[in-house]
């Protein structure tokens, strides 16, 4: 079945052809058609399976044939929980909707917001937003809530882990009540249910993937290591193998800073994202990362969250996740829409109790190697695992931490973290205005 198949219109079509894609990915055969229909829905995908583009481009159609919104005004609003998702989807708002006359932004915090209220000040058919910053902006009266048609909650699992709900909460309050709303999330938790129960009306339900698989082309390895010979390693294996593009996950912000200025002077280009950097910063690591000049981009999670990459090839943990659903978003970053890769985890004797949750989750057990000359110690004892805000144990199984680490989304982290709850720290910049 191609894109023609799907009922989309012509010049969708030409945006789709030039963004070279033949063939619809599972989700998309699934999403467009019922997004097409009117009705609410709920979606579940791996990262990378084209979500974006299963809902965008259905959206975009439904829109196409419509009024042109009023001063303010907007007709469909996309939430995301990062800017750098923000970013991406309001790129692929953008290409697809080229040969459309319609209008779109994004808009999220760390820049300054006068080039957003411009923006915003004709009126928009399609708004994609962080929560914090759109909700500063409603309440100053730039931003016209009252005539939204659609409402997309993309990566609605993150944005719950990151203490959102609330904001989300209360932008619902200020939409109309006759909508169409799709959700998407990686899994479909308890949490996600319970929120879909509150939000959709008899909606149409998508799954594509078994509840947090990882993705089948993805050759994944552990390597077994002490603790202070990580680094070591992890600059032995870029060399060794001639890894470029190589994303790499910390644990915390410190972490992430310290491991690039460690890599940069053993000759491997690195940089580091995550909240505390400011966002000229971060566009200009990530851009440099995708277009090859910079080799190693290292991360914390919620940096990371909605990076898109085409056919990145290496993922490393240099840390596991306190949490093992983390494992699957961050291995998620590489074998996306059909490209092989390959992810490396880096595990010292501290982070056997989070493997072994990890392995429960996945429902296999990773290969383990050890790389010739960094034997770990056999008499190693475990210590407690940093988490950003301290210490804790260490010997923690699948759900080790997750409630201390939603609760410090929520406060310390979301201080860098909707990460759009910035307009107080001023730093001017573009806000990334793009007319679809």
């Amino acid at each position: 079945m191609t894109f023609s198949d799907l009922g989309l219109r012509a010049e969708l079509l030409r945006a789709v052809e030039a963004q070279g894609y033949t063939t619809p990915t599972p989700i998309q055969l699934k999403a467009i058609p019922a997004v097409l229909k009117g009705g609410d829905l709920l979606a579940s995908a791996q990262t990378g399976t084209g979500k974006t583009a299963g809902f965008t481009l259905p959206m975009l159609q439904r829109l196409a044939d419509g009024p042109r919104p009023a001063k303010r005004q907007v007709r469909a609003l996309v939430l995301t929980p990062t800017r750098e998702l923000a970013a991406q989807v309001g790129e692929s708002v953008a290409d697809y909707g080229r040969h459309l006359t319609l209008r779109s932004h994004v808009i999220f915090g760390g820049v300054g917001q006068q080039p957003q209220v411009d923006a915003i000040r004709a009126g928009l058919d399609v708004l994609v937003a962080t929560p914090g910053r759109l909700l500063d902006l409603h309440q100053q009266k730039h931003v016209d809530l009252s005539k939204v048609e659609i409402l997309v909650l993309d990566e609605a699992d993150r944005m719950l882990d990151m203490g959102f709900i609330h904001d989300i909460k209360k932008i619902l309050r200020v939409l109309p009540e006759k909508r169409q709303n799709l959700l998407f999330s990686a899994t479909f938790s308890n949490e996600i249910q319970a929120l879909a129960g509150k939000l959709l009306d008899d909606p149409a339900m998508i799954e594509v993937a078994r509840r947090n698989t990882t993705a089948e082309l993805v050759d994944q390895a552990i390597y077994r290591v002490d603790r202070e010979k990580k680094r070591d390693l992890l600059a032995h294996l870029i060399t060794e193998h001639d890894w470029q593009q190589v994303l790499v996950f910390t644990r915390t912000k410190h972490g992430a800073n310290r491991l690039a200025e460690q890599l940069s002077k053993q000759d491997i280009p690195a940089m580091a994202i995550h909240g505390n950097k400011s966002q000229t910063a971060r566009t200009k690591a990530l851009a440099a990362f995708k277009t090859g000049d910079l080799q190693v981009l290292v991360a914390t999670d919620i940096a990371a969250r909605g990076l898109d990459i085409e056919e990145l090839p290496h993922v490393v943990n240099f840390e596991l996740p306190n949490v093992a659903e983390d494992y699957v978003h961050r291995i998620g970053r590489t074998g996306r829409a059909g490209s092989e890769g390959k992810a490396v985890s880096l595990v010292c004797v501290d982070e056997h109790g989070l493997l072994k949750g990890i392995e429960r989750l996945i429902k296999r057990d990773l290969e383990k190697r050890i790389e010739p000359g960094f034997e770990p110690d056999p008499n190693a004892r475990p210590e407690p695992i940093e988490n950003g805000r301290g210490k804790r144990s260490g010997g923690g199984g699948r759900n080790a931490g997750q409630g201390q680490r939603r609760q410090g989304q929520a406060a310390g982290q979301r201080s860098g973290g909707d990460e759009a709850r910035a307009p107080r720290r001023r730093r001017g910049g573009r806000s990334g205005s793009r007319q679809a």
